[in-house]
């Protein structure tokens, strides 16, 4: 039986997963709070009030900032209080409703990156906007939730020879007791998840982020050209859109289309 292993949020672009035992979701937002903040290079432009989506090379992210992945910050909605640490020391705490607060963790994030930062980050949020990589698809690509199929990343693993956290691939549901790649099979189908229903919409191409461990913030790998050379293609996981509100939790089980 296939069933949900872990669940994790993203509350800023590029920052620490928040590890759930249980998922909101809506049709309306995806996932509520996964990559609703997000920290611009000094260069980019946005506009909070008329917001466009951005290639995601015009954010501080891990394709780019494997430094990000040595710290560990924890974001709480209800009081929009942002802690920053690294190893055992707090780096910083702000509330994210203060300006002043904001800018600090601004400040901090240009002293981190130094000059690939471009200038002071913004740190940048608007309303029914989400910075998912796949927001500058469409409207319904930025509500997705992604779903990563551990087989999947064990079989990645087996090829290259080496321990893989799943969480390079940075998912929202990750899956086991499925077969590897069995996900490919979901685009343009629908699946259950507990008493929620998620339709495929395209499988997920990896780019450079997937290379840096999480763990030590080493790019100690080129998974996207292992995937290429071991399978022929650069994908792990499916982007899933929402057709239910409901939530979803650790264990429940996972109804995957039956094919005849």
């Amino acid at each position: 039986m296939a069933k949900v292993a872990d669940l994790y949020r993203y509350p800023i672009k590029g920052l620490t997963p928040e590890k759930m035992d249980a998922l909101t979701l809506t049709e309306a937002n995806g996932i509520p709070f996964d990559r609703e903040y997000a920290l611009t290079l000094g260069t980019t432009a946005f506009d909070p009030q008329h917001p466009e989506p951005l290639d995601k090379g015009f954010f501080l992210m891990l394709r780019n900032n494997e430094e990000l992945a040595a710290l560990r910050t924890s974001y709480d909605p209800e009081t929009a209080s942002l802690s920053i640490r690294k190893g055992d020391d707090i780096l910083l705490t702000a509330d994210l409703t203060l300006e002043i607060d904001r800018r600090a963790v601004e400040e901090f994030f240009e002293d981190y990156i130094g000059q690939k930062a471009q200038g002071r980050p913004k740190l940048v949020r608007s309303a029914g906007h989400k910075f998912t990589d796949a927001s500058v698809v469409s409207p319904v690509f930025m509500r997705s939730v992604s779903i990563i199929n551990i087989a999947s990343v064990r079989a990645l693993e087996a090829a290259t020879g080496r321990d893989l956290h799943p969480l390079r691939f940075r998912g929202n549901i990750y899956i086991e007791g499925l077969d590897a790649w069995e996900e490919f099979d979901w685009v343009d189908r629908e699946i259950g998840i507990g008493g929620v229903r998620l339709k495929g919409l395209a499988r997920t191409p990896r780019c450079g982020a997937v290379n840096v461990d999480p763990d030590t913030a080493a790019r100690d790998a080129n998974l996207p050209k292992a995937l290429m050379q071991n399978f022929g293609h650069t994908d792990l996981g499916v982007f899933m859109h929402v057709l239910d509100d409901g939530e979803i939790r650790i264990g429940d089980e996972v109804i995957a289309p039956v094919f005849v």
